[in-house]
Order: structure tokens, then sequence, then C-alpha cells
């Protein structure tokens, strides 16, 4: 018998605007199709425009869970690997006019085989999982800030613990491992959500900054990464996916992201994944971390570095 995975119930988003990057698949459909399902106007972004319109497709059968029916779904093109991409989208968000109350920083890549360049010359991992992130944020500010209830969620995982960030070699141009460098992206990832939820109470942004991780989830992600470049998936990926007990779905990995953007007990810096062993599968709950990932001078280094990279600066007044 089918062990029951863990679930959470939503509060009534009717009116909420949220934009979730890598919607059309994994915990990004399935934190769309939640959030749609509670009322909310979802934007999904995907790379390929072919896989955004079969998932938008999808998402728009979302069944409804709020007394105001099923939000709105668009799609929005976005490689989070060209920070182009990144500006045009961001601007026609921005322009727009309206607010943007959730902001989930989910797509990334994974244990990409060899060190690979984005289109701007950024090492493909950390450049797509953490400075594409940062620059989006960045430029979505003022959307961010029209909202009254504005919530960013940054997706980390438990493989930061295995990160340490040399700030002389960010690019990974000196060494490159696989999964050293998946792990120092999601540390990255963490260290940004947390100097992200100090900055905004510095400057009075009121944006509640928070992190979560999906545990050990069933998704594309464990494939989409180790096989670029190769004709099947690999081995290991296959013996991960495939462990009795020690994984869970998409649709359970999305609850801690989703508990981080709708839980009135969240606070900024906080981090949520699963409560069962080694945060691997369960319900919501408070993260454990590796401490290096809160500490305030290293963070600050990665936003500066982070800036220079990028050429997007927050506003600090």
């Amino acid at each position: 018998m089918a062990a029951v995975e863990p679930d959470i119930t939503l509060p009534d988003l009717t009116g909420v605007r949220a934009l979730v990057t890598g919607g059309n698949s994994g915990l990004g459909f399935a934190t769309a199709a939640r959030l749609l399902g509670a009322g909310a106007d979802v934007v999904i972004t995907a790379r390929n425009p072919d896989k955004g319109a079969a998932a938008l497709a999808r998402l728009q059968q979302t069944p409804n869970a709020s007394e105001a029916g099923r939000g709105r779904v668009t799609l929005a093109a976005l490689d989070l690997a060209n920070l182009g991409s990144i500006e045009r989208l961001a601007d026609e968000i921005v322009g727009n006019g309206h607010p943007l109350d959730l902001l989930f920083n989910n797509a990334g890549v994974m244990a990409v085989p060899r060190r690979t360049l984005t289109d701007d010359g950024f090492e493909l991992q950390f450049g797509t999982n953490h400075l594409g992130h940062f620059a989006l944020t960045g430029r979505l500010l003022p959307a961010l800030l029209r909202s009254d209830r504005a919530r960013v969620v940054t997706m980390s995982s438990i493989m930061h613990w295995f990160g340490r960030l040399d700030f002389d070699d960010l690019q990974s141009e000196n060494h490159y491992n696989a999964w050293i460098v998946y792990a120092r992206s999601k540390l990255a990832n963490l260290m940004f959500a947390k100097e992200f939820a100090r900055r905004s109470k510095a400057n009075g942004w009121q944006i509640v900054s928070a992190a979560a991780h999906p545990g050990f989830s069933r998704t594309n992600l464990q494939s989409a990464g180790p096989n670029l470049g190769r004709a099947k998936p690999s081995a290991l990926s296959k013996r991960m996916s495939s462990l009795p007990g020690m994984t869970q779905s998409a649709e359970a990995g999305a609850l801690p992201e989703l508990f981080a953007a709708t839980s009135p007990e969240v606070l900024g810096g906080d981090y949520f994944g699963p409560a069962g062993f080694l945060e691997l599968t369960g319900a919501p709950t408070f993260a454990h971390f590796a401490k290096r990932a809160e500490t305030e001078r290293p963070g600050a280094h990665l936003w500066a570095a982070s800036e220079n990279l990028t050429g997007v600066h927050f506003p600090t007044d």
C-alpha cells in the first residue's frame, strides 16, 4: 500500500499575482497548479516555448479550490542563462503597472557534467541558479514594492551543506566538479535569500524573503542537468530516483515553497523543507542549514559580487 503523501491547506489567494520560474515542469508546475487552484493569477516561465505551451494547456484545466474560482495562468518566455531575456521579462512585468505579490525563484539546473557557460559567460549552474534569479529579483523589485504583501521564495537544496563559495573562483574555472558546483549554487541561493531579508528590513522594503528546499522529489531536474550531452539517463540518476520510501512526488516537494509563500508564520530569512528523515520527505517545517549560509559578511560579499557580475543593482534608499 502506497504511503499517503503530506499536504497543506492554502489560503484563498484570489487577487494575488504570482510568478513561478520553471513553471512548465516539476516543482514549478506543481506550485503553479496549487496557486491557481487557490485563486491566484499566475505567470509561469519556460525557456522552451513548446514545453511552456503544453504546460499552460494542462494548467488551464486546474480544478478550483477557492470560492472565487480558479485564477488565470499565462506563459512568459524566460531563459535564466541570458541576462537579456531576464531584462525583457522584467520590463514586461514592471511595465504593466500591477503589483507582483509572490515571486518563486524555482527553476534551475543540476549537476551539469562538464563546465558549460551561459550566454553571458557565467558558469552555467552558478549563472542560472543564482545569478539569473538574483538579476530577475532585482529587476522585478519595482513590481514587488507595489505590493503590500510581497514575498520572494528562493529554492535551495539539501546539497547546500556540501557547498563552499570561493570568491576568487565563483565561475569554477580552476576546478569543476558537477555536484560540488551545484552545491555551491544552492548555497548561494540560500545566502541570497537571507541577505535579501536583511536588506529588505534595513531598507524598509517590507518584502518577506524566505527559502525552501524540496527534499528528494521526483522531478526532471535529476536528469535535466546530469544528462546534458548524454544520450540516456545516467545509472546514478536512475538509482537515486528509485530508492524506496526515500523520495516523494513533485506535488509533495512543492509544499515547502508554497508554505513559505503563504503561511502567516513566515518571517524574513526563514528556511523550510520536509520534516521527515534527513529532510528527504514529509510535511513542510523549519529546515536545518549550514551556519555559513547566514553569516552577514559573506552574504554581503556575494551580493556585491552578484551586482557586479550581472549589472543589476538593488536600490539603497
